[in-house]
């Protein structure tokens, strides 16, 4: 018996209604910067001595992107809308959480010397963009959920057709009806076999049951969970087996296509960084599988738990500078491409989730940052920045969508990755 098609609650799951209060004043670019925490955490300096992802391509699955946003100027290649209809360019509900992941893998900056903006982790790797959910401000939402249930699945496949060497996942269904989709499984099995890297949200039910998010839970993603600036396991981040490593997904400053930078969390934010750290380690190492990749990111990881792993954190803190060096002394070959299932005992589902014991301490790989940035204030937010050539373009900074029925959740179809309302 066949499903119908349909669009499942897939939620672009890292922004949500979580901001830092910063001065009303405009900061300057290296306020922008210094608010990166999570660069430092990765030690992408140390990386960048070898490589910044030059001739690497991350797919970026999501509600589209940018490219002319500043920060992405001649990073975007031409990509695939696989929905066809909704908000388009200028609209409140385009591209914002796209943009923000792009940001997050490939970012420049922008201005003189490129000081101004953000920076992502592999600067000089490609963005591929393919559209395959929508906002949740976006009127044409519930149609593209009727008309468009295959979208993430041909979405996976048409990436991996088109030249991406990882594809970066930042949504997922964890709804309490969240099941598994042959279709994606499918996808998912095709892009790995092609040699494509697939990285994915590891969701945001932490404080709502934990419970399993698709694609995060396919056999072979590299499943992306959220800390803070500390190493702590951040509260919303879900804790199941599937958990491969943690990356920051807290505090996190996103570039936006109105041309302002915002502060959010989520588990998206840190899927997005660790295909970053996937495209460095790509580029440092252009003939190792997935399942390689997936091999070096678990055994070089930083600020693993007490036995190793657990299904808040996986194996620790993604460190890309560590698996560059570590992957030097591998062979092409040397894992077979399933062995990217490990740990999975069966088809879907593993053993089961670890007891909740150890959420990690403090890493103490930053000191506190000035001004109470680490507070969260749930349902506030406020423009860190605006570029100097905004165009006038949505100048009010409004976004709607999100709260609970957005990013912050998967449990309902809400896509936005912004709070409902103005933001000023």
């Amino acid at each position: 018996m066949t499903r119908p098609r349909r669009l499942r609650a897939l939620g672009a799951v890292a922004t949500a209604t979580a901001f830092a209060l910063l001065p009303a004043v405009p900061a300057h670019a290296d306020a922008i910067r210094d608010q990166q925490w999570g660069l430092e955490a990765l030690h992408t300096d140390e990386a960048w001595q070898t490589t910044k992802g030059k001739g690497i391509t991350v797919a970026v699955l999501d509600t589209g992107v940018d490219d002319e946003h500043p920060d992405l100027a001649g990073q975007v290649l031409p990509g695939k809308d696989l929905i066809g209809f909704g908000a388009g360019r200028g609209d409140r509900s385009w591209a914002l959480h796209g943009t923000a992941m792009a940001g997050i893998i490939a970012g420049r900056g922008n201005g003189p010397g490129r000081a101004d903006g953000v920076l992502g982790v592999a600067p000089e790797a490609k963005i591929l963009p393919v559209r395959v959910i929508l906002e949740s401000g976006d009127a044409s939402r519930s149609k593209a959920r009727e008309s468009r249930g295959t979208a993430l699945a041909d979405g996976i496949r048409w990436a991996a057709d088109h030249g991406a060497d990882v594809i970066n996942l930042s949504l997922g269904d964890d709804s309490e009806s969240a099941h598994p989709e042959p279709g994606e499984d499918a996808a998912v099995q095709y892009a790995l076999g092609k040699g494509v890297a697939v990285v994915a949200s590891a969701g945001n039910s932490g404080d709502k049951g934990d419970r399993t998010s698709y694609p995060a839970a396919y056999p072979g993603v590299i499943a992306a969970a959220a800390v803070d600036k500390y190493g702590t396991h951040a509260a919303f981040s879900t804790r199941r087996w599937y958990a491969t490593v943690s990356a920051p997904g807290v505090d996190v400053v996103v570039a936006n296509p109105d041309r302002h930078y915002y502060i959010e969390w989520g588990t998206s934010a840190a899927s997005a960084f660790v295909s970053g750290a996937v495209a460095l380690v790509r580029a440092a190492h252009p003939g190792l599988s997935p399942a390689q990749i997936k091999s070096l990111l678990t055994d070089t990881a930083r600020n693993s738990p007490s036995g190793g792993r657990d299904d808040a954190r996986g194996y620790g803190l993604v460190d890309p500078a560590a698996a560059i060096k570590a992957g030097a002394k591998l062979r092409p070959g040397d894992l077979n491409a399933r062995s990217a299932e490990a740990g999975y005992s069966d088809e879907y589902f593993g053993p089961g989730p670890a007891p909740k014991e150890d959420d990690g301490g403090p890493a103490g790989w930053l000191a506190p940052s000035a001004g109470g940035l680490g507070a969260v204030l749930l349902a506030l937010a406020v423009v860190l920045w605006r570029g100097r050539n905004s165009g006038g373009r949505n100048t009010g900074g409004g976004n709607t969508g999100g709260g609970n029925t957005g990013v912050g959740s998967t449990a309902a179809p809400g896509y936005g990755p912004f709070p409902t309302g103005p933001l000023r």
